[in-house]
């Protein structure tokens, strides 16, 4: 398992609008694996594979496309202040509640600056009880480079912000920020390169899309470039098998297999790719779940209505304690899901 690129992954800056050294990575890691690549105007990365065998007479190449995104949740850089305080806006959703006391890394064209973020107000020894009991907005959040008046001189408003943690593996788990969606860049990689010289009658395509955080954007472009006839959606889901939340509530189970996802807030999977994926997981004894999200979206749902439309299903990979530094995934989940693309693939 090739924890090694994970990590590089997850430990790349990259925030909606600023995907372009995850993408520089990925360039790098993909070579040989496909026919054509290509950037499209919004920074999303088109790979393309060509059919290993012909179609059926008088048919076209099915053209299957892998949705995978590149940027993470974070920030961007909306105020300095004269003393060198920096305010920021988010892009992506966060949770007040996660921000306190955290390391991040401020992006420059000069290069990455380490600092802190904490909440403006009084600290706990002289605030109020009033003031304890307060969750302060995202937008109250201020980072500190220790640079004092200096900041000025090396960031710019628009200078992307990423929380600041490494990867790393306890038990059978990886933690890192990130896995959203670094987990699906994983996977567009691995499961090519398990794909092989597989002789597949099908055109892939692998779009590693950008801006998903902020409204799934560079899938709706590249799906409305591409006009897939399959939509494969790869991203994460929540696994709340956790103290707190209640059964029904779960949506994964950590170690049962990758997540069949047939429904959120963005699409309803098509009904017969539910059935010939959960078929094909049986055949090859692959382990899954089926899986569904009250609240939520992926970029399947842009592939499902690109254009004149596709047949879509999420391809997702259970993870604890989503949109924070401390995401979880269980590796048997994430193999599971790279089997079940590069079998699929396969017979395409």
């Amino acid at each position: 398992m090739n924890i090694d690129l994970l990590r590089r992954l997850c430990e790349t800056p990259g925030v909606p609008g600023h995907e372009h050294r995850v993408r520089d990575l990925i360039l790098k890691e993909i070579e040989g694996l496909f026919d054509d690549v290509q950037t499209d105007a919004m920074g999303s990365l088109i790979c393309r594979r060509d059919a290993r065998k012909p179609a059926k007479k008088g048919e076209k190449p099915k053209k299957v496309m892998l949705l995978c995104h590149m940027d993470e949740i974070g920030f961007l850089v909306s105020h300095i202040t004269d003393k060198g305080f920096i305010y920021v806006h988010p892009v992506g959703g966060f949770d007040a509640r996660n921000l306190f006391s955290r390391r991040v890394l401020v992006s420059t064209d000069e290069g990455d600056l380490k600092g802190v973020m904490n909440a403006a107000g009084r600290p706990i020894h002289i605030a109020s009880p009033e003031e304890r009991k307060k969750t302060p907005e995202v937008t109250d959040f201020v980072i500190d480079l220790g640079l004092g008046e200096k900041t000025k001189e090396v960031v710019k408003v628009g200078d992307m912000v990423t929380l600041d943690e490494p990867l790393i593996e306890i038990g059978e788990k990886v933690v890192s920020k990130a896995l959203d969606n670094r987990v699906a860049c994983w996977l567009g990689i691995e499961a090519l390169r398990a794909l092989g010289d597989a002789k597949h009658a099908c055109e892939i395509y692998v779009a590693f899309t950008c801006q998903e955080e902020v409204g799934l954007r560079g899938a709706k472009t590249a799906a409305y470039a591409i006009k897939p006839d399959i939509g494969l959606g790869v991203d994460i889901t929540l696994a709340c098998d956790t103290p707190g939340v209640s059964e029904q509530d779960r949506t994964t189970v950590q170690g049962a297999g990758f997540g069949l996802h047939v429904k959120d807030s963005s699409f309803i999977a098509d009904l017969q790719l539910v059935k010939d994926i959960e078929e094909l997981a049986k055949e090859e004894e692959i382990p899954y779940q089926r899986t569904m999200l009250r609240i939520g979206g992926q970029d399947g749902a842009a592939a499902q209505q690109a254009a004149a439309g596709a047949k879509a299903v999420g391809i997702v990979v259970g993870t604890r304690y989503v949109h924070t530094v401390t995401e979880m995934i269980h590796k048997s989940d994430l193999l599971a899901a790279r089997d079940i693309l590069a079998a699929y693939l396969k017979r395409c």
